[in-house]
């Protein structure tokens, strides 16, 4: 396959490219979490351990601006921030499932105890 270009970033396959969207330590998590429900902020921070302020923060910024995401600011007090999973977000939930279940067969294989 030929290289491609996406916001100024090359790419040489479109699995490269998925995992540039939906990659790293807490996207996947992030929409595993959205897949059923609506979820704000402070339930995502305290479902996700590990995760700082500003990681989250970012990853949530990019899932809304890759279109995986849709935030909803309620204007009350305190103000009340919602997110909820688009339908491509959806459309990746098979990927993560799929890529859960192979990471689990692995762990089970190689001796390691899932928690």
């Amino acid at each position: 396959m030929p290289e491609f270009l996406s916001d100024n970033k090359k790419y040489y396959t479109p699995v490269e490219y998925v995992f540039s969207k939906i990659g790293g330590t807490y996207k996947m998590p992030i929409l595993w979490r959205l897949k059923d429900k609506i979820v704000r902020y402070s339930e995502l921070k305290k479902s996700i351990s590990n995760v700082s302020d500003r990681m989250l923060s970012k990853n949530l910024k990019e899932l809304c601006s890759d279109g995986f995401l849709e935030k909803k600011i309620i204007a009350e007090v305190p103000v009340r921030v919602e997110y909820s999973i688009t339908e491509k977000g959806n459309n990746s939930i098979p990927i993560i499932s799929a890529l859960r279940d192979y990471g689990f067969s692995l762990m089970e294989k190689d001796g390691i105890n899932k928690k």
